[in-house]
């Protein structure tokens, strides 16, 4: 088989899965274990096919970086299990550094993505000015002292298994050009 076919499959993959993982996140806010788990052992056990067992280590150690990366957010509360379970399964497929730069992707378009989603909200005003309060806190007393937003029920919610699927695919792109 074609050395750039064999290279593409996960790829392709992964751009599947990926859309699918978006549009469930978007539609139910939820990311299902029975997309997550199957991808995460395509990947494993397609790169153990293709490099013995040094695919092995390269897909099992893509699968634990990519939870790692998001396992502190989960635990915080600023994210939902399937978002971390999702970037496992990226880390399956792409590897331990494939997996860092979707990792760095994902954030920087979750970034750009909330604050539009605060901006069409009109939430962005108060987050300006609660920010600005704790760092100039910050500055004046060396302490960190968080400020909730006043109206916690009309927060936008944030769908960030699109953000995973946008920051991954182009971090995908970028490696590739």
């Amino acid at each position: 088989m074609d050395r750039g076919l064999i290279q593409a499959i996960p790829i392709l993959l992964l751009a599947v899965i990926l859309l699918i993982a978006a549009i469930s996140d978007f539609r139910t806010r939820k990311i299902p274990n029975r997309l997550t788990f199957p991808t995460a052992a395509v990947g494993i056990i397609y790169h153990t096919c293709v490099s013995g067992w040094k695919g092995l280590l390269f897909s099992t150690a893509g699968v634990v970086a990519g939870l790692a990366l998001l396992m502190v957010f989960y635990l915080m509360g600023g994210m939902g299990a399937g978002d971390v379970k999702l970037m496992g399964a990226v880390g399956g497929l792409l590897g331990p550094e494939g997996v860092l730069a979707a990792f760095v992707g994902t954030a920087l378009i979750g970034g750009i993505y909330a604050v539009g989603l605060l901006a069409v909200h009109g939430d962005l005003p108060d987050m300006v000015r609660r920010y600005g309060i704790m760092l100039k806190t910050f500055f004046f007393t060396h302490r960190m002292v968080y400020i909730p937003p006043e109206n916690r029920e009309s927060r936008p919610v944030l769908c960030y298994g699109l953000a995973i699927a946008i920051g991954t695919l182009l971090s995908v792109f970028i490696r590739v050009i």
